[in-house]
Parts: structure tokens; sequence; C-alpha cells
């Protein structure tokens, strides 16, 4: 890979895992400083002890406002800047709203919104202050299109893109590029809560991606000219029928 994201520092969070870890990698391979942000340490270590210097590990819980408070402040003490921000961290609940568990949802929820809210928040007076910056954020086919078996899930998703739209009208004039990738079904933990007969029948017909097909799609966007901006970036498996 060439290096295309040369001299850029990058933060990623739920790097510990699926999507955020092959972001991280792929970053990484394409000569970025990668801040690899989760709260599972031990994972965390290995994949950068794995990445070399170009990655390091910032524990981070992004439920918790005083852990978060404390992301920005490590950024800039090792590396002076930070030009991207991926806010990828996620969880997943599915089944039926009236089976539902609403402790499990507002877990979810605080996660999936809320912590997107405050990561981007604590990221947006550097970036304004530099007048340039890239914010993409880790939204779902669930925030495009109603998906019946997945309703809390769903309206998650769909918060995010109100906030990924409004929220790039207004730092367009400071020079920041905000935008969102939106994959289908990727072979993550995340699947785990997936009914077992969707899971079965997406396997059997090949409608599952892999990260790193979503990790390029966010280099793509990240390595745009500067008068471009990819608003939506939407990741199907090519037999996926939505």
């Amino acid at each position: 890979m060439t290096a295309q994201l040369m001299d850029r520092v990058i933060a990623v969070t739920g790097a510990a895992s699926g999507i955020g870890q092959a972001c991280a990698e792929t970053f990484a391979a394409a000569g970025a400083t990668v801040f690899l942000v989760d709260r599972a340490e031990a994972p965390l270590r290995e994949i950068c002890g794995r990445l070399g210097k170009s990655a390091i590990p910032l524990v981070v819980d992004l439920t918790d406002p005083h852990s978060v408070a404390g992301m920005m402040p490590a950024i800039l003490d090792r590396a002076g800047k930070l030009d991207a921000f991926h806010a990828n961290a996620g969880s997943y609940v599915g089944g039926d709203v009236a089976d539902g568990d609403p402790d499990a949802w507002d877990r979810m929820l605080t996660l999936n919104v809320n912590a997107v809210f405050r990561t981007v928040h604590a990221v947006l007076p550097h970036m304004i202050g530099r007048k340039t910056g890239d914010i993409v954020v880790t939204s779902s086919i669930a925030g495009h299109v109603p998906v019946p078996w997945e309703p809390i899930y769903t309206a998650s998703k769909h918060a995010v893109q109100a906030f990924v739209h409004t929220l790039r009208r207004q730092v367009a004039k400071h020079g920041l590029r905000v935008g969102e990738v939106s994959p289908g079904p990727v072979v993550t933990a995340l699947l785990k809560d997936w009914p077992k007969e969707n899971l079965d029948k997406a396997l059997a017909a090949g409608s599952l991606i892999e990260p790193k097909e979503v990790a390029e799609a966010v280099l793509f966007m990240l390595t745009r000219p500067r008068n471009v901006t990819i608003r939506d970036l939407v990741i199907l498996p090519q037999s996926q029928d939505i």
C-alpha cells in the first residue's frame, strides 16, 4: 500500500476488534500515526505491538464521560495534532420491542449515539482551530432503511445519520469534512445477537462483507482532495437486496 496518509494522525474508536481494528491497520499501512481507542486494553496492546510504533493504544471507556474527557489531551500530548477522527465504536441489540430489555437498549444507545456526540465534540475545537480535519462516523445500512428485526439499533443509526448531516453543515465553514460509512452486514462480533435464521441465511448466501472492505472504503474517504466530501458511503454485499 502506498503512503497515502503519510504524516497524518488519526484516531479510531472501537479499535480493538472488527471494523475499528481493520481501519487502524489500514491507516497505519498507509503511513498514518494511528491512535487505537478502546476500553479493551489487552487486545489494543497486542494489535499495536504487531503494527509497530505508528500505532498507539489509548484506553478509553467511551461510556464514561470522565474517561472520554481525557482522550483528546492524551492524543495531543503524544502527537501534537489530530487530522482525522473515526467514531466507529458501537454495539448491537436486535429482536422484537415487546420482548426487549430497555436496560440493554440504554447501554447500546449510550455507545452508538451519546458516545459519538461526546467524542466528536471533544475533537472539534482542535480541528476548528486548525481549520482542517476529517470526521467519519460508522453508521449502518440500518441508518438508511428500517430493518424490522432490529428497531432500536435502526433508531440509533438514524440518529447518527441526522447528526452527521447537520454537523457537516455547521463545520464546513471551518474547512472540516464530515461523512459516514454505512456497511451492510459485516463479519464482526456484533452479529452474535442476530436472529440465527437471518445469520444462517446470510452466511449461506454469501451476503456478508469483511471489515477490511469497510476499512478500504474509509481510506478512500480520507484521501479525496480537500474540495471533495464523501457524505455517505454505503457498502453492501453484492447479493443483498436492499
